[in-house]
């Protein structure tokens, strides 16, 4: 019952993640990637320093007590958001999406495999494969009906 409540939080987060994606590229449009960005970022550090304050339980290792290779994760976030702001205006939120999750689910199944970044390791499986390979084919497809309705549009 968890792993299926985890599964769907999941799928609400990365639903959240595409309207972020289009909300952002316009706003990027509008007033600039980096501002957009910065936006992103400020109002996350407030609402999630509001998340500490009220719902942190307290943690026998502090943030600067871990290995600091950890808290290079925190610097992941940067490149996504601006990319997303900039790809959005140009490919659209599906494509750039799909796009993201290719490369998120690739470098998932390489991480997985080889336990890299302290995790534990999960064979890469013929299903596993299949997944890179159907999304693979849904980002062949997605590009390619938004090149023919481009060109639909252009006519």
């Amino acid at each position: 019952m968890t792993t299926i409540i985890m599964i769907m939080l999941a799928v609400i987060a990365g639903a959240t993640l595409s309207v972020q994606a289009a909300l952002n590229g316009r706003l990027g449009g509008n007033v600039g990637v980096f501002k957009s960005a910065f936006l992103t970022f400020s109002v996350g550090a407030l609402i999630t320093a509001l998340l500490i304050f009220f719902f942190e339980p307290n943690h026998a290792i502090t943030l600067m007590d871990v290995p600091k290779w950890q808290l290079l994760g925190a610097l992941c976030g940067v490149p996504y958001i601006v990319i997303m702001v900039i790809a959005v205006q140009h490919i659209g939120t599906a494509l750039a999406t799909v796009a993201v999750i290719f490369g998120q689910l690739t470098m998932s199944v390489l991480i997985d495999n080889f336990g890299w970044l302290g995790n534990e390791a999960i064979t890469l499986s013929n299903s596993r494969i299949g997944a890179l390979v159907c999304l693979a084919i849904a980002l062949y497809f997605i590009h390619s009906s938004s090149k023919a309705e481009v060109k639909e549009a252009d006519s």
